[in-house]
């Protein structure tokens, strides 16, 4: 727990650290976003702020992770699968970013291009569990176990693509996706150190102190946005951690707040196209609190409430779990 502590101040520190050069760096070579034209009118006021801010969590979420794990001598074969994931997803979400920024316009990788790439990644840390592991393919709900086999690794990509495009869609406000994450890796660092996972504890806590720093310059008014860059990379990172802990189900509690915003979009697409007509005013979700008159800070507010609310509900379900009452 000592170690967990420790990767949250330093990632913290780290990210405060390299955030304002890196800001500097975007504003002079003018790396701003652009926003879509269906995004709601208030949102144009965010054209042109500095975008790719991930670069600056992911590289404080790895030195600080190594760091510490070699601190508490837990560097071994599974954070360095875990840390090469988010390498590649950085990579596949700055690849994105930079194509929207050289086309100045909001459109980037395609959508079959993106999930391809997502699904390439997420073979890594799906393949070394099913290797390394003699119950990888195990799928665990409570207390209770079933052997998925052959469709475990379609599950794993899955969990994994799903939880990187879930985090991408909450990335829409200010401080919203940092500060919903922040609740989400904390109860992850838990219930993997409950786990008998530290080292997967020490890269969640490491995940939290960087989007807490990262807080400073995210917060409304942002002064940076992480970006395909942060988002898709830090939310592979959550279902990769969830896959390699071994606690794919309480993912959804954990990421509870991300499953709505999903969901918010299912329902919508799904609705317009069967009948015509909106569900919400406008998805991802978030869209629709702010056109119902709630200020941008009320919904970021609440919704960290909410991701506060779920990781608990997922810590009780874990302590119900190893009591084996369910």
């Amino acid at each position: 727990m000592i170690m967990m502590a420790v990767a949250f101040l330093l990632a913290m520190i780290l990210c405060l650290l390299f955030g304002v050069p890196y800001i500097d760096f975007l504003k002079k070579k003018m790396i701003g976003q652009y926003v879509k034209d269906c995004a709601p009118e208030a949102h144009a006021k965010k054209e042109g702020t500095p975008t790719t801010g991930g670069v600056f969590i992911v590289l404080a979420i790895i030195i600080s992770s190594v760091i510490s794990l070699c601190l508490a001598e837990r560097f071994d074969n599974a954070p360095i699968i875990i840390l090469i994931t988010l390498l590649f997803y950085t990579f596949a979400g700055f690849q994105d970013d930079y194509l929207k920024i050289k086309g100045h316009a909001n459109d980037g990788l395609s959508a079959r291009g993106k999930l391809l790439r997502q699904f390439a990644i997420a073979l890594l840390p799906t393949l070394f569990v099913i290797i390394s592991n003699p119950y990888g393919t195990t799928f665990m709900v409570g207390s209770h176990s079933v052997d998925l086999k052959w469709a475990y690794p379609l599950l794993s990509l899955f969990i994994i693509t799903g939880a990187s495009n879930a985090y991408n869609l909450t990335d829409g406000l200010d401080g919203l996706a940092a500060s919903t994450g922040v609740f989400a890796f904390l109860g992850t660092a838990v219930i993997a150190y409950l786990s008998g996972y530290p080292e997967i504890g020490i890269i969640a806590a490491t995940v939290a102190g960087a989007l807490f720093g990262f807080l400073y310059f995210n917060k409304p008014k942002a002064q940076v946005f992480m970006g395909d860059t942060g988002s898709l990379a830090i939310g592979g990172l959550l279902g990769t951690l969830a896959v390699v802990g071994k606690f794919e189900f309480l993912l959804i509690f954990l990421g509870g707040v991300f499953v709505c915003e999903t969901l918010s979009v299912i329902i919508q697409v799904t609705s317009f196209k069967t009948t015509g007509k909106r569900v919400f005013k406008m998805s991802p979700i978030h869209h629709h609190f702010e056109l119902l008159g709630w200020s941008e800070k009320k919904v970021v507010l609440v919704f960290a409430l909410c991701s506060a609310i779920f990781s608990f509900i997922a810590l009780v379900l874990f302590n119900l779990t190893i009591r084996g009452i369910i």
